[in-house]
């Protein structure tokens, strides 16, 4: 079978899932229900669900079969299978919400596949990487100019809409270093010169990277955004390793990162609530405070801790109390604070149990796994590092939101990608599949004897 129909088939099991999880909702809600007919309209209306979200999806799989005949057949329905997940539970949390999100996925397949069509060369980024790096500093610096949300500058306001400009930050800084590091990965290494077995590389080479370094601890001080800052970081030290293959940079830049966030947060109020909230969550103080106290993440452990190893069963979790006339919306009276973005994971395990928990994180680590399989099978080094940067900056964003809510790290205000609402998320995470997928393609792609 071919890649591409392997790819085909491989849809099906996300859109069994969207029918599925919507006719379990239906029927926990007592939806559509009314005796044998009613039955019957659960069924209907649940499989025109999973019909829509299967048309959806094959038409962006045409685009990949005309476009990248040698992509990467797995990436692309793994993504789906994530996205069905999360529409199913975003509405089953709201269902305007839901309709909202359905309607960002349209958009993103449409974004996915113009980037597809627009990129087909993703060298050419190479060109215009200062312009790309100082654009990705630029979005990520201008929340700043917006009201804060909960402490942190993280979005800007367009009109109705609330946009997070971090999202698609993260792609332009993994553009440049993935295109400076292929020019200067030589250079670190062995231009540098050695101090108690420690390379140091030149500082006119090394410069560009410091200023990566400086903007992670920017967004610490500046927009106190703790996520952004740990994934720009993370993935940098990644490309960097991957460039020069030398732990000590990684160690080294582990421990600068380490000294600088420890300075900065003893500064800042806001994160230094976030880490008090992350040491001491069920403290009564910390509990009771009305902002800045650590009730969410005390919420969200009761919720997982609730869901045991199979769950309350799908659509059972108790996120409102009934009885309350001025709760319209589960998300603005719900027990458990943000249940749609940053605890969708918490309502998850509560649902679905460790088990299902641990299921959702394996679709993850199998997205990761092709990602870095991608980076092994790049023919060049742009590629190679782009490949890399993208699948960290993937990875680490699903550590930072999990890590955060199951309190190994502390909370941060970054989506669980594919999964939790929101537009910008949906977008940029479509973008990075795009490109992971065109390097995929060139990677793959018989050798005909052209030069790289």
């Amino acid at each position: 079978m071919s890649a591409r129909n392997r790819e085909l088939f491989a849809l099906i099991p996300a859109a069994l899932l969207v029918s599925a999880g919507f006719a379990a909702v239906f029927l926990s809600r007592d939806d559509l229900l009314g005796g044998l007919s009613g039955t019957n309209r659960v069924s209907n209306v649940s499989l025109t669900y999973g019909a829509i979200f299967l048309g959806l999806c094959v038409a962006a799989h045409l685009v990949l079969r005309v476009t990248l005949r040698h992509a990467d057949p797995y990436l692309f329905p793994l993504c789906a299978l994530l996205a069905s997940f999360g529409l199913v539970e975003i509405y089953r949390i709201d269902d305007g919400l839901a309709r909202l999100q359905a309607q960002w996925f349209v958009i993103g397949l449409i974004l996915f596949a113009g980037t597809i069509i627009l990129l087909r060369d993703y060298r050419r980024l190479e060109r215009y990487r200062y312009l790309i790096a100082i654009g990705g500093i630029a979005l990520l610096l201008l929340p700043r100019a917006f009201p804060p949300v909960n402490g942190a500058y993280l979005s800007i306001r367009i009109g109705s809409l609330s946009v997070q400009p971090a999202e698609f930050a993260k792609i332009a800084m993994v553009i440049f270093l993935a295109s400076y590091l292929r020019d200067t990965r030589q250079l670190l290494v062995t231009a540098g010169r050695r101090v108690v077995g420690v390379t140091i590389p030149p500082l006119k080479h090394f410069g560009p990277l410091l200023v990566i370094w400086g903007t992670s601890m920017l967004l610490l001080f500046y927009i106190r955004d703790i996520g952004s800052s740990v994934m720009f970081f993370g993935a940098f030290l990644a490309m960097i390793y991957v460039a020069t293959d030398r732990l000590s940079f990684v160690v080294v830049g582990v421990g600068i990162f380490a000294l600088g966030g420890y300075l900065v947060a003893g500064h800042i109020g806001h994160i230094a609530d976030r880490v008090d909230a992350w040491r001491h969550p069920f403290d009564p103080k910390l509990l009771q405070r009305a902002s800045g106290g650590s009730y969410q993440l005390a919420q969200g452990l009761w919720a997982q801790a609730d869901g045991g190893v199979l769950g309350q069963g799908f659509g059972q979790a108790v996120l409102r109390i009934s009885g309350n006339p001025e709760c319209v919306s589960t998300v603005d009276c719900s027990l458990l604070p943000a249940p749609h973005t940053d605890f969708i994971y918490a309502v998850i395990v509560n649902e679905l149990g460790l088990a299902g928990a641990a299921g959702l994180l394996g679709v993850y680590l199998l997205v990761v796994q092709r990602g870095f399989k991608i980076a092994m099978l790049a023919r060049d080094s742009f590629s190679k590092l782009l490949a890399t940067g993208l699948t960290s900056v993937f990875a680490i964003q699903v550590f930072v939101i999990v890590g955060g809510v199951t309190k190994l790290i502390p909370l941060t205000g970054v989506t669980l990608p594919f999964v939790s609402y929101g537009g910008s998320s949906v977008l940029a995470n479509f973008v990075l599949l795009a490109l992971l997928l065109l390097v995929s393609d060139r990677a793959r792609r018989p050798d005909t004897g052209a030069g790289a």
